[in-house]
């Protein structure tokens, strides 16, 4: 098509070229090369128009009405007036052309139009030539850019901005799949290719693009056979890109094939508002319940006294609608600049240079002209700063006009109302754009919204955007016909169906949707040996299946070619081996703590013992005595505070601190201690070589697998597990089988398959953690929105308990399926907090002690050694200090007094107490 386009149009260009030379050798001897002067009081200006459309007579109209009221002003273009002349291009491109080059050959400085971005392509490059600036707001092709055309302006927002408004609402609605329904002309297929790259932005997608011919040669039999081609598809979102002729044909065909119907929804581009603007007659039914867009124009004096001109203007004959105010603005814009070109002393001239071809054969181009002042006025346009019947008008950067924005109008029994707005500068909303661009852009999602609308079929409810395809026939629901842990999914009852635990969560599933939906379950798999799940998920991609359901593992190679459901179960690899029993023995006590929890808590013992000795030897008579007493006082204190049975009091400050700490300490080791134990010996213990997949990686053992599962590509491609190690099993039995006779070391499996295998074999056991995290999901095709309502409705069963009630009625486990394979022993870590604390307690306090010691010392017994024997008094002092160290504290007079009064009323009490005994 695009090979057959391009020689199309090479061809209209050799025959617009070829006529063009005629008519220019023909009327060269007619034509002086001569220039206009400024003095001339008539400045010309061209229209191209088809005068038949509603867009041409209502054009029309408008520019005969600018061209009025700028004459009749006598401040602009200082005495001079504008003779605008309208050619009607009657739907034919040549036309047009024509009538473009007899302007051209007239001295036009400026052309209004053309009416069509077709059109527009093939002038913009005389434009381009001849200086003379094109002004069209219907030639709306977002590919008509400045760059290439720089002599062509778009004075109205161009289909780039319309585009980006139907994917907002197409993408706030939560509609995914959209049918483009488009002329098969350059406005028509930009215009699509906009939208489609606007609906990836938006995470949607055009599913189907369906060309008709251009406007208006489109026949009745050739959009019916596309129209049944939409019917038969999925989506019902679709946009109409056409013009007003085609457009009304194929909502009149559309209704007689049903598609104008509850289900469906229709958003037709700005040509439909310009039909309801303009129009007499009442609403067709074939239109009811469309959504378009109409350019918005703000409110003001000046275009409510134009509205109530408009009656008088075209005497009844036609509507206003938008573009009737873009062509009475593009007059005073092209007035207005012309005013500011002749105040800059521009003059209207035109010259022949540079238009003569080189070379041996020359041709005769005298009679266009060059607009000497082409590019001065064209600046002069873009500079305009004014404010028309649209609204303000200037131009930016990018030429577009100032924050585009759209009407979104919903098309009713009695006529059309509006639902609220679109701009490029906050997107949807009910308010109007000029009011929204006083305040902070917002296009968050919940500032995105619209009026509720009347949607085709006469309803409020918004369609879904999609049904089954093929007219609703019946999904193909792929089963895989298991041979092992057919419970789970395909097992057959007595009257020949499909059950099982999967398939009764699939049906509970289908009763949430908001809508029937026709199924049939298909098993796949010979019944010998469990499929392949691969080869299952492939066939919904080939089209064999429309669903896959079953224990279908969420893994990485799946969702590559399908879309998953919302995991109806948790799911992970385990690693299942047998494990021996543990039986009690002599030194079970020991189990508790691991050897290196034993030796630290016992370092401790001692280190705290010894702390505290040295905290209290000065001062504490218990800690004082022969060193053979003083080293059993140590490893009796130290020892006893196991059991809170210590006899000897701690006096000094730091003392009590280091031993409030470590009873703490004894405390919690205590409390774990006897809970651990209490565990071991009431709490059946299992063992194993194996205890996890990192074991069983390190080795050299077989590993048993079930046949169909992931488990074997994961094995070997992410754990890099050589093939010649894997077991494939088939069934339970096998699992057994292989483990006991020791064929495989371990069999890596599904937790949902494991925990029922276990049910029935308390020899065996799981050994570690999970090493994967998945699930089991419904498998869809790749942007299915039949997956996002069934993982709504998956959500639904979680909450209100139906997923647990099913699991529990399917998927019953036994006592012995679930048994602890983790090692019971405390480790070191898990105290290690405490250990750290006690330990920074205790080299404080002795630092402090220290520095006490050594500040008692030096008052006590000043330096008075000369340097000559410096070494030998320094070794002489440590040994007095060691000495007074080690000497008992000389308790002052009031301390002793206040002791002796201490353990004087301490014995009183005592022998109070022993004599009330005796009495009673």
């Amino acid at each position: 098509m695009n090979v057959q386009l391009a020689y199309r149009r090479f061809f209209m260009n050799l025959l617009f070229l070829a006529f063009t030379l005629i008519l220019l050798h023909g009327s060269s001897t007619a034509r002086e090369e001569a220039s206009r002067h400024d003095d001339d009081d008539v400045v010309n200006i061209g229209a191209i128009f088809t005068l038949q459309t509603i867009n041409g007579k209502v054009s029309k109209i408008a520019i005969e009405a600018a061209e009025q009221d700028v004459n009749s002003d006598p401040r602009i273009l200082g005495g001079r007036r504008l003779s605008i002349n309208v050619h009607d291009s009657n739907f034919s491109g040549f036309l047009g052309f024509i009538g473009a080059l007899k302007f051209l050959m007239t001295d036009t400085v400026a052309i209004i139009g053309p009416q069509t971005s077709g059109m527009a392509h093939v002038l913009s490059h005389l434009a381009n030539e001849l200086h003379v600036p094109l002004l069209s707001f219907t030639a709306l092709d977002s590919t008509l850019t400045p760059l290439q055309y720089p002599y062509f302006v778009q004075t109205a927002p161009s289909d780039q901005f319309q585009m980006t408004a139907i994917a907002d609402m197409i993408s706030n609605y939560g509609w995914r799949e959209v049918i483009a329904i488009f002329s098969d002309d350059d406005p028509g297929r930009n215009g699509v290719t906009v939208l489609g790259d606007k609906l990836a932005e938006r995470g949607c997608k055009l599913s189907y693009k369906a060309a008709l011919p251009p406007d208006p040669t489109a026949t009745p039999s050739f959009i019916i056979s596309q129209l049944v081609k939409i019917k038969s598809m999925e989506s019902r979102i679709i946009v109409l890109h056409t013009f007003a002729k085609t457009g009304l044909l194929v909502f009149d065909l559309a209704q007689k094939q049903e598609m104008m119907s509850k289900g469906y929804v229709w958003i037709a581009t700005a040509w439909l508002s310009t039909v309801l603007d303009s129009s007499a007659s009442n609403t067709s039914n074939s239109i009811l319940g469309v959504l378009t867009l109409r350019p918005h124009t703000p409110q003001s004096l000046k275009k409510q006294a134009f509205i109530s001109r408009w009656k008088h203007l075209s005497n009844g004959s036609i509507g206003l609608n938008p573009y009737g105010l873009y062509a009475y603005d593009s007059v005073w814009m092209i007035a207005r600049a012309l005013n500011l070109f002749f105040d800059q002393k521009g003059r209207v001239s035109f010259s022949n240079k540079n238009l003569s071809s080189t070379g041996e054969e020359t041709l005769d181009l005298g009679a266009l002209s060059i607009f000497d002042g082409g590019k001065q006025l064209l600046d002069n346009i873009l500079r305009i700063n004014m404010t028309g019947l649209t609204g303000p008008i200037h131009f930016g950067s990018d030429r577009s006009p100032p924050h585009p924005s759209f009407d979104i109008i919903n098309v009713i029994a009695t006529g059309f109302r509006s639902i609220g707005y679109w701009s490029n500068y906050s997107g949807l909303s009910v308010i109007t754009p000029e009011k929204l661009q006083l305040k902070p852009a917002n296009r968050s999602i919940s500032n995105q919204h619209l009026k509720p609308v009347i949607w085709p079929g006469n309803t409020i409810e918004r369609p879904r955007g999609w049904v089954f395809p093929n007219n609703g026939r019946q999904l193909r629901i792929g089963v895989p016909n298991r041979v092992s842990y057919r419970d789970i999914v395909s097992q057959i009852n007595a009257s020949n169906a499909v059950q099982g635990y999967c398939i009764e969560i699939f049906r509970a599933a289908i009763k949430l949707l908001p809508y029937e939906v026709q199924y049939k379950f298909v098993l796949f798999g010979d019944g010998k040996n469990n499929p392949s799940y691969y080869d299952l998920v492939n066939m919904i991609t080939l089209d064999v299946f429309d669903v896959a359901v079953g224990d279908i593992a969420i893994v990485t190679d799946r969702t590559k070619i399908v879309d998953f459901t919302q995991p109806y179960i948790e799911s992970g690899l385990v690693v299942v081996a047998p494990v021996n029993k543990l039986k009690s023995h002599a030194w079970a006590f020991l189990r508790p703590f691991t050897p290196m929890m034993w030796g630290v808590t016992a370092f401790f013992f001692l280190f705290v013992g010894t702390v505290v000795w040295i905290l209290e030897h000065r001062t504490n008579d218990d800690f004082r005595g022969p060193p053979k007493e003083q080293i059993v006082t140590v490893l009796w204190f130290s020892f006893s505070t196991m059991f809170f049975a210590h006899r000897e009091n701690t006096v000094s400050p730091l003392g009590r601190i280091v031993l409030i700490i470590w009873l703490f300490v004894v405390l919690i080791i205590n409390s774990s201690y006897t809970a651990s134990l209490t565990s071991i010996l009431t709490v059946q213990q299992l063992s194993s070589p194996i205890t996890g997949i990192d074991s069983l990686i390190s080795s050299s053992e077989r590993i048993g697998f079930q046949v169909g599962s992931f488990a074997a590509n994961y094995l070997t491609e992410q754990l890099n597990i050589p093939k010649h190690r894997l077991v494939p099993l088939g069934s339970p039995e096998e699992y057994a089988i292989a483990l006991e006779r020791g064929t495989v070391a371990a069999v890596v499996d599904e937790r949902p398959y494991v925990e029922l295998f276990l049910s029935d074999h308390c020899e065996f056991s799981i050994r570690g953690q999970e090493f994967t995290k998945s699930g089991w999901g419904f498998a869809f095709p790749r942007d299915s929105p039949f997956a996002v309502d069934m993982s709504t409705a998956i959500l639904t069963l979680s909450e209100n308990g139906e997923l647990q009630r099913i699991h529990e009625k399917w998927l019953s486990e036994k006592a012995c399926a679930h048994r602890s394979s983790e090692n019971e022993q405390l480790q070191l870590n898990s105290f290690k907090g405490l250990f750290l604390i006690c330990g920074i307690t205790c080299f404080v306090a002795l630092l402090i002690y220290f520095l006490s010691m050594l500040h008692q010392f030096s008052k006590k017994s000043p330096i008075k050694a000369g340097p000559s024997n410096r070494d030998s008094s320094r070794s002489a002092r440590i040994q007095t200090f060691l000495d007074f160290v080690d000497e008992k504290e000389v308790v002052s007079p009031r301390k002793l007094k206040r002791k002796l009064e201490h353990i004087s009323s301490n014995r009183l009490r005592s022998i109070s107490k022993s004599r009330s005994e005796r009495v009673q």
